[in-house]
Protein backbone atom coordinates (compact mmCIF):
# COMPACT_ATOMS: atom_id res chain seq x y z
CA UNK A 1 0.00 0.00 0.00
CA UNK A 2 1.20 3.49 -0.84
CA UNK A 3 0.59 6.59 1.29
CA UNK A 4 -2.36 8.78 0.38
CA UNK A 5 -1.52 10.96 -2.59
CA UNK A 6 0.84 8.48 -4.28
CA UNK A 7 0.11 6.03 -7.11
CA UNK A 8 1.81 3.40 -9.25
CA UNK A 9 2.40 5.04 -12.61
CA UNK A 10 1.66 1.88 -14.60
CA UNK A 11 -1.85 1.94 -13.11
CA UNK A 12 -2.44 5.69 -13.04
CA UNK A 13 -1.00 6.31 -16.54
CA UNK A 14 -2.05 3.19 -18.48
CA UNK A 15 -0.52 2.42 -21.83
CA UNK A 16 2.95 3.47 -20.71
CA UNK A 17 6.11 1.45 -20.14
CA UNK A 18 8.30 1.13 -17.04
CA UNK A 19 11.84 -0.09 -16.44
CA UNK A 20 12.54 0.57 -12.76
CA UNK A 21 16.33 0.65 -12.99
CA UNK A 22 17.00 1.11 -9.28
CA UNK A 23 15.11 -2.04 -8.32
CA UNK A 24 17.77 -4.15 -10.04
CA UNK A 25 21.48 -4.00 -10.81
CA UNK A 26 21.36 -2.19 -14.17
CA UNK A 27 22.16 1.22 -12.70
CA UNK A 28 25.13 3.36 -11.76
CA UNK A 29 25.59 1.80 -8.30
CA UNK A 30 25.52 -1.69 -9.83
CA UNK A 31 23.07 -3.18 -7.32
CA UNK A 32 19.47 -2.87 -6.10
CA UNK A 33 19.05 0.46 -4.34
CA UNK A 34 17.69 0.82 -0.80
CA UNK A 35 13.93 1.35 -0.75
CA UNK A 36 13.15 -0.26 -4.12
CA UNK A 37 11.60 -3.57 -3.08
CA UNK A 38 9.65 -4.17 -6.29
CA UNK A 39 10.34 -3.06 -9.90
CA UNK A 40 7.61 -0.44 -10.12
CA UNK A 41 7.59 3.32 -10.59
CA UNK A 42 5.66 5.49 -8.15
CA UNK A 43 4.72 9.17 -8.19
CA UNK A 44 2.37 11.67 -6.63
CA UNK A 45 -1.18 11.76 -7.93
CA UNK A 46 -0.55 15.23 -9.38
CA UNK A 47 2.52 13.95 -11.23
CA UNK A 48 0.44 11.15 -12.74
CA UNK A 49 -2.30 13.56 -13.82
CA UNK A 50 0.24 15.71 -15.66
CA UNK A 51 1.81 12.63 -17.24
CA UNK A 52 -1.59 11.62 -18.61
CA UNK A 53 -1.49 14.76 -20.73
CA UNK A 54 2.00 13.87 -21.96
CA UNK A 55 0.88 10.32 -22.71
CA UNK A 56 -2.03 11.55 -24.81
CA UNK A 57 0.12 14.00 -26.77
CA UNK A 58 2.71 11.28 -27.41
CA UNK A 59 0.04 8.78 -28.44
CA UNK A 60 -1.16 11.19 -31.13
CA UNK A 61 2.31 10.77 -32.66
CA UNK A 62 2.25 6.98 -32.21
CA UNK A 63 4.71 7.15 -29.34
CA UNK A 64 4.66 5.88 -25.75
CA UNK A 65 6.22 7.01 -22.49
CA UNK A 66 8.89 4.89 -20.82
CA UNK A 67 9.46 5.60 -17.11
CA UNK A 68 12.73 4.83 -15.33
CA UNK A 69 12.11 6.51 -11.98
CA UNK A 70 9.85 9.02 -10.26
CA UNK A 71 9.36 8.98 -6.48
CA UNK A 72 12.66 8.03 -4.82
CA UNK A 73 12.85 7.19 -1.10
CA UNK A 74 15.31 9.31 0.89
CA UNK A 75 17.04 6.08 1.90
CA UNK A 76 17.82 5.53 -1.79
CA UNK A 77 19.37 9.01 -2.01
CA UNK A 78 21.43 8.15 1.06
CA UNK A 79 22.54 4.95 -0.70
CA UNK A 80 23.72 7.03 -3.68
CA UNK A 81 25.72 9.29 -1.37
CA UNK A 82 27.41 6.37 0.40
CA UNK A 83 28.26 4.81 -2.94
CA UNK A 84 29.72 8.05 -4.35
CA UNK A 85 32.04 8.31 -1.33
CA UNK A 86 33.13 4.65 -1.41
CA UNK A 87 36.30 3.39 -3.17
CA UNK A 88 36.12 3.15 -6.96
CA UNK A 89 35.69 -0.40 -8.28
CA UNK A 90 35.20 0.56 -11.93
CA UNK A 91 32.21 -1.71 -12.47
CA UNK A 92 29.80 0.97 -13.73
CA UNK A 93 32.20 3.78 -14.65
CA UNK A 94 32.34 3.17 -18.42
CA UNK A 95 28.56 3.10 -18.77
CA UNK A 96 27.60 5.89 -16.38
CA UNK A 97 30.44 8.32 -15.57
CA UNK A 98 33.26 7.65 -18.03
CA UNK A 99 34.90 11.07 -17.95
CA UNK A 100 34.61 12.24 -14.36
CA UNK A 101 35.74 10.90 -11.01
CA UNK A 102 33.18 9.25 -8.77
CA UNK A 103 33.92 11.82 -6.08
CA UNK A 104 32.95 14.64 -8.50
CA UNK A 105 29.40 13.37 -9.05
CA UNK A 106 28.01 15.36 -6.11
CA UNK A 107 29.87 18.64 -6.84
CA UNK A 108 28.84 18.49 -10.51
CA UNK A 109 25.16 17.99 -9.67
CA UNK A 110 24.66 14.44 -10.90
CA UNK A 111 24.08 13.06 -7.39
CA UNK A 112 22.22 15.17 -4.82
CA UNK A 113 22.00 14.85 -1.05
CA UNK A 114 18.38 16.00 -1.31
CA UNK A 115 16.49 15.04 -4.44
CA UNK A 116 13.29 16.41 -5.91
CA UNK A 117 12.45 12.78 -6.67
CA UNK A 118 11.88 12.23 -2.94
CA UNK A 119 9.12 14.84 -3.02
CA UNK A 120 7.16 12.81 -5.58
CA UNK A 121 7.01 15.51 -8.24
CA UNK A 122 9.94 14.54 -10.47
CA UNK A 123 10.17 11.88 -13.17
CA UNK A 124 12.91 10.30 -15.31
CA UNK A 125 11.53 9.17 -18.65
CA UNK A 126 11.91 8.96 -22.40
CA UNK A 127 9.81 8.43 -25.51
CA UNK A 128 9.47 5.04 -27.17
CA UNK A 129 7.90 3.66 -30.31
CA UNK A 130 4.71 1.62 -30.01
CA UNK A 131 6.92 -1.48 -30.12
CA UNK A 132 8.61 -0.32 -26.91
CA UNK A 133 11.93 0.59 -28.54
CA UNK A 134 13.15 3.92 -27.08
CA UNK A 135 13.87 6.82 -29.42
CA UNK A 136 17.54 7.63 -29.95
CA UNK A 137 18.38 10.44 -27.53
CA UNK A 138 22.14 10.33 -27.98
CA UNK A 139 22.88 8.74 -24.61
CA UNK A 140 21.42 6.35 -22.10
CA UNK A 141 19.63 7.01 -18.80
CA UNK A 142 21.98 8.09 -15.99
CA UNK A 143 24.92 8.79 -18.27
CA UNK A 144 26.58 11.42 -16.08
CA UNK A 145 28.39 13.29 -18.78
CA UNK A 146 28.06 16.45 -20.87
CA UNK A 147 26.49 14.28 -23.57
CA UNK A 148 23.37 14.20 -21.39
CA UNK A 149 23.08 17.99 -21.18
CA UNK A 150 20.28 19.77 -23.01
CA UNK A 151 21.77 21.46 -26.04
CA UNK A 152 24.79 19.14 -26.26
CA UNK A 153 26.30 20.03 -29.66
CA UNK A 154 27.54 16.51 -30.45
CA UNK A 155 24.05 15.06 -30.98
CA UNK A 156 22.91 14.07 -34.44
CA UNK A 157 19.99 15.96 -35.94
CA UNK A 158 17.66 13.06 -35.13
CA UNK A 159 18.83 12.96 -31.51
CA UNK A 160 18.38 16.72 -31.15
CA UNK A 161 14.84 16.53 -32.54
CA UNK A 162 13.94 13.62 -30.25
CA UNK A 163 15.18 15.50 -27.18
CA UNK A 164 13.35 18.63 -28.24
CA UNK A 165 10.14 16.67 -28.78
CA UNK A 166 10.28 15.20 -25.27
CA UNK A 167 11.09 18.62 -23.83
CA UNK A 168 8.19 20.28 -25.67
CA UNK A 169 5.68 17.64 -24.57
CA UNK A 170 6.81 17.85 -20.96
CA UNK A 171 6.86 21.64 -20.80
CA UNK A 172 3.38 21.84 -22.35
CA UNK A 173 2.13 19.60 -19.53
CA UNK A 174 3.65 21.76 -16.79
CA UNK A 175 7.11 20.31 -16.30
CA UNK A 176 10.52 21.99 -15.99
CA UNK A 177 13.66 20.33 -17.43
CA UNK A 178 16.97 19.84 -15.63
CA UNK A 179 19.77 21.22 -17.79
CA UNK A 180 22.26 18.39 -17.13
CA UNK A 181 19.91 15.44 -17.77
CA UNK A 182 17.70 15.25 -20.84
CA UNK A 183 15.45 12.63 -19.14
CA UNK A 184 14.77 14.51 -15.86
CA UNK A 185 11.66 16.69 -15.42
CA UNK A 186 10.10 18.34 -12.36
CA UNK A 187 6.44 19.27 -12.06
CA UNK A 188 6.28 23.06 -11.68
CA UNK A 189 3.37 22.91 -9.25
CA UNK A 190 4.61 19.93 -7.28
CA UNK A 191 2.28 19.02 -4.41
CA UNK A 192 4.91 18.48 -1.68
CA UNK A 193 7.63 21.09 -2.35
CA UNK A 194 9.14 20.92 1.14
CA UNK A 195 8.63 17.26 2.08
CA UNK A 196 11.18 14.50 1.46
CA UNK A 197 9.46 11.14 1.82
CA UNK A 198 11.15 7.88 2.77
CA UNK A 199 8.51 5.16 2.40
CA UNK A 200 9.76 2.12 0.44
CA UNK A 201 8.35 1.08 -2.93
CA UNK A 202 6.54 -2.18 -2.28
Amino acid sequence: MLPDGFVYLDEAVPGTLSDAKYAGSDNFVGEPVDGYLVPRVVGSRELAEALLRVRDAAAAMRLRLLFWDAYRPQRAVNHFIRWSLSPENGLTKAAHYPRIAKTDLIPQGYVAEKSGHSRGGTVDLTLARLSGVPLDMGGDFDLMDERSHHGYPGCTEEQKLNRLLLKRLMEQAGFTPYSAEWWHYRLKDEPYPATYFDFPIT
